[in-house]
């Protein structure tokens, strides 16, 4: 890796170009040819990922046909250019929840099977900080290029690109066109008229498009997720911050976003929220150590009821009132939750958060009460 603070796309060793293409895997050569030719400077993939359907998979084959050779192959040839890695390994065929593979996309259930895998393939593809993505909105149906290009806003670092190739209609589906040719190569069409390949204009377009990846929570970026659910936690890291505690159900949501507690941990957070609903200030755990301990207490049994075995653990743990140690401990699990749930970023609006100099630092949220909605 070059010794720079940010390296252009073109300088990172990992190179990968992720195309969708159904009955069109022309858009795959053309745009490694746009990226040789009129890149400046040149940006050579070193991989090519393809996602299909299993109906475009035989299209897309064309492409790597070894007796042929490929077209890819054959575009490497003609321009002197270094093979991209792409086998089968590299076509990756939609599927269901099932792990059935999609032959076409019609349904509305097909379209969230799609959307889901495309999300995770970007996710995939990004995860490796060595690496540059270019993601191509051409071929395909428009509902995968839709959620190619949405996955990379998602996704997209500073370094990944999204383009768009540009060919004539008339060229677009052609059987036998799949770059222009360094030399002149006669290509009939279906009406017995011709054309020189050689001679075919082919234009690269780079979209400009919102990079979304720093207000994703931590979990986003490790677990299989359903583009639904990217989708709702960039969406609360946009919207002004709100908070719904469910009591009868013991639900949080932040935003859109469920969020995933203990039951200790959420009856903590429930008890901040309470008194920031109620008006009161913010506390420290010895302004009166068995006030706050059944304030605590109280809370937890609102959502989880007092005659658990959990609620016995905490009544002995608290029998002479609150500490600083169990106080501390709930406070820096309540917020970690928090922070893997949302992003750090995000997560600074619903955080138990400090308020003063030590050593009378307090602590509460700072949400304001009209944002918090606690349902019974």
């Amino acid at each position: 890796m070059p010794n720079m603070t940010r390296p252009e796309p073109h300088q990172y060793p990992r190179r990968i170009l992720l195309a969708v293409a159904a009955n069109s895997p022309q858009i795959v050569t053309e745009t490694i040819y746009a990226l040789a030719r009129q890149s400046e400077p040149a940006c050579i993939p070193t991989e090519v990922h393809i996602i299909t359907t299993g109906r475009g998979e035989p299209y897309v084959c064309q492409l790597l046909d070894a007796e042929q050779p490929g077209w890819l192959n054959r575009l490497c040839s003609d321009y002197r250019l270094p093979v991209p890695q792409c086998d089968s390994s590299h076509i990756h065929l939609i599927t269901d929840a099932e792990q059935r593979i999609l032959p076409d996309i019609r349904t509305r259930s097909d379209n969230t099977h799609a959307a889901d895998f495309i999300t995770r393939t970007v996710r995939e593809l990004t995860a490796d900080p060595d690496s540059s993505l270019i993601v191509s909105l051409s071929g395909g149906r428009r509902t995968m290029t839709f959620y190619a290009g949405h996955a990379l806003s998602l996704f997209g670092r500073v370094q990944d690109r999204l383009t768009h190739v540009l060919v004539d209609d008339e060229y677009f589906f052609n059987a036998e066109f799949f770059y222009p040719p360094p030399q002149p190569v006669w290509v009939m069409r279906d009406d017995n008229s011709g054309f020189d390949a050689s001679r075919v204009e082919v234009t690269l377009a780079d979209i400009p498009f919102v990079r979304l990846r720093d207000s994703l929570p931590p979990e986003l970026m490790e677990n299989q997720t359903r583009y639904s659910e990217v989708v709702a936690a960039a969406q609360a890291g946009l919207g002004p911050p709100q908070v719904q505690l469910n009591i009868g159900k013991a639900e949080l949501h932040c935003g859109t976003v469920s969020i995933s507690m203990k039951p200790v941990e959420l009856a903590f957070y429930y008890w901040f929220l309470k008194r920031r609903m109620l008006g009161l200030t913010p506390i420290r755990w010895c302004d009166n150590e068995r006030r706050l301990a059944g304030e605590f207490l109280q809370s937890y049994a609102d959502l989880f009821g007092n005659t658990c075995a959990e609620y016995e653990r905490i009544a002995a743990a608290l029998s002479a009132g609150m500490t600083k140690e169990y106080f501390e401990s709930r406070k820096s699990r309540t917020n970690t939750a928090l922070k893997k749930g949302l992003n750090k970023n995000v997560a600074s609006n619903y955080v138990i958060e400090s308020f003063g100099k030590r050593p009378e630092t307090r602590f509460g949220v700072s949400l304001d009460s009209q944002s918090i909605l606690l349902k019974n």
